[in-house]
């Protein structure tokens, strides 16, 4: 069973049609990465998923119900905008948000002291939201979308505000998460983050999907392109015709090469100018070189 499916899915909005014909599976168990440019279409998407906008053509379902108020309450959601109530204290929205979901006082009060423990926020759970930082109140947004363990979750910019440390918490608990069933859609434009923890994409430009499927096929279709060569000496090895493109890094270059090129031919001319290589790898192209191809093309 999936745990979402769009068919034909279109929204307009008087005259600007923000989702035109999106087509969407994503497997029960799975983490999605939801992608796309600022104003593609991403949110009203999950709109229409959540069921706070209906769909002018086409149909969705959640968890194999066509989507309705009852299949919201199998959804966890993280909206890009915060929603809590910055005068309430952090213990209590989280205990009250947890409350509509169904759990006893009881019980979300257990679970909440739980998740602020395991955040870091114990010692802030008496203050107001409007006394937490970005980051601190984004962490209590995060979990009341989890609180009351929802089968699907959907998660839009979750690392927004947060450091390093915290964002790799975060992501530890969704992969988590996913381990013990849950089913993830992630929209964010952190693309190293999507490439460590999905396991499909679908990249959505002027409210169509241009590109979806499995991660490693997609990535694997594209074919090894790119050098990442590390070195000491001279450049000049890299004035070759084979090469389109140059990105110099701390310690050495990605070089993009042309559709056919022999990467052997650059290693030759290395060597050949003395050049001391310590790394020569043929690599796949970056999901963040793949989504500005597919989002720049005509």
């Amino acid at each position: 069973m999936d745990a979402i499916t769009l068919e034909n899915v279109t929204k307009s909005y008087d005259s600007v049609t923000a989702v035109s014909g999106v087509n969407l599976r994503v497997r029960q168990g799975a983490i999605l990465g939801l992608l796309g440019p600022n104003g593609a279409g991403k949110t009203t998407t999950i709109r229409m998923i959540m069921n706070i906008l209906v769909p002018d053509e086409g149909s969705i379902k959640v968890l194999d119900q066509p989507v309705s108020d009852s299949t919201r309450d199998l959804i966890g959601y993280l909206p890009e905008e915060r929603g809590l109530y910055p005068r309430m204290k952090v213990l209590d929205v989280i205990v009250f948000l947890a409350a509509l979901h169904g759990l006893t006082e009881e019980e979300a009060a257990r679970r909440a002291k739980e998740w602020l423990d395991r955040l870091g926020l114990a010692e802030w759970s008496g203050k107001k939201l409007l006394d937490l930082s970005k980051g601190m109140q984004q962490k209590v947004q995060f979990i009341t979308a989890v609180i009351h363990k929802p089968p699907l979750v959907i998660l839009d910019e979750p690392f927004s505000g947060l450091d390093p440390v915290n964002a790799a918490t975060v992501e530890e608990i969704m992969l988590e998460m996913r381990a013990k069933g849950s089913t993830i859609v992630l929209s964010t434009h952190r693309m190293e983050q999507v490439e460590r923890m999905c396991d499909s994409i679908c990249l959505i430009d002027k409210g169509r999907n241009v590109l979806d499927g499995e991660l490693r096929a997609i990535k694997q279709s594209y074919g090894k392109n790119t050098l990442h060569i590390e070195f000491s000496g001279s450049d000049s090895f890299l004035s070759n015709p084979a090469i389109t493109n140059i990105t110099r890094l701390g310690n050495g270059v990605e070089a993009k090469l042309k559709p056919g090129a022999d990467p052997q031919e650059i290693l030759k001319a290395a060597v050949l100018a003395n050049v001391s290589i310590t790394r020569f790898e043929l690599l796949e192209p970056s999901l963040n070189e793949i989504f500005i191809d597919r989002t720049t093309r005509a």
